[in-house]
C-alpha cells in the first residue's frame, strides 16, 4: 500500500516568509525568483552569519538552507531556527548526500532533505508537505553506482584529498582510489 502525502498550498499558509541561505549566488537566486513566483516571500542570506542575522530579523516559517557554506555549516542556521521559531518548516540542501549528515539534519528540526541540484517544485513539495507524513520516493533516485562514487568523493573532500588517507579509511587500493578518482560522475 502506497501512503500518498497530502501537499499543502501556500495559501493555506497565513506566513509565507522563506529564507534561502546558499553560498552558490546563481542557484540561491534562480531559487528565490522561482519560489517567489510559487508566492512565497523570499529572504536570501550568503552564509551562517548572515543566515543567523536574518532569523533573528524576522523568524521565517519555511527555510531551504545548503549543509556546507563558506563560513561554516548549515546546521547552525537550522539551530537558531529552531531556537526563534520551533514550528519552521526546514528543508536541508547539500551536494554531498550522505545518511549522516541527513540524519544529523533531521535531529536538528530539518523536516526534509534534498541533494543538490533540487529544482523549485521538489523544494516546495518538500517544504509544503505534511510534516507528520511519509515521504512519497524520488522520481529520478541516483543509481547505485552514482551514490558510491558520491561517497567515495565526500570521503576523498573530508581527508582533505589526500589520497593515501582517504584508500584506508575506505579500506581499498590507493591505486584502486586513483582510478575511481579520476572518472566522471556515473548518471
Amino acid at each position: 500500500m502506497v501512503e500518498t502525502v497530502i501537499i499543502n498550498k501556500i495559501a493555506d499558509f497565513n506566513d509565507k516568509s522563506l529564507l534561502i541561505v546558499d553560498d552558490d549566488n546563481p542557484f540561491r537566486e534562480r531559487l528565490a525568483r522561482a519560489m517567489e513566483k510559487k508566492g512565497f516571500e523570499v529572504t536570501q542570506a550568503e552564509g551562517v552569519k548572515k543566515g543567523i542575522e536574518s532569523v533573528k530579523v524576522k523568524k521565517p516559517a519555511f527555510a531551504v538552507v545548503d549543509l556546507r557554506l563558506n563560513d561554516g555549516n548549515g546546521l547552525e542556521v537550522v539551530k537558531e531556527l529552531q531556537t526563534s521559531n520551533s514550528k519552521s518548516r526546514i528543508v536541508m540542501l547539500t551536494g554531498y548526500g550522505n545518511i549522516p549528515t541527513a540524519v544529523a539534519a533531521i535531529k536538528e528540526g530539518a523536516i526534509d532533505y534534498l541533494a543538490k541540484p533540487a529544482d523549485a517544485d521538489d523544494v516546495e513539495k518538500a517544504l509544503l508537505a505534511d510534516p507528520e507524513a511519509k515521504a512519497p520516493p524520488p522520481e529520478n533516485p541516483m543509481s547505485a553506482d552514482r551514490v558510491k562514487w558520491e561517497h567515495i568523493h565526500r570521503v576523498f573532500e573530508l581527508c582533505n584529498r589526500n589520497v593515501s588517507e582517504t584508500a584506508r579509511r575506505l579500506k581499498m587500493h590507493r591505486r584502486t582510489l586513483q582510478r575511481i578518482l579520476s572518472k566522471r560522475s556515473p548518471k
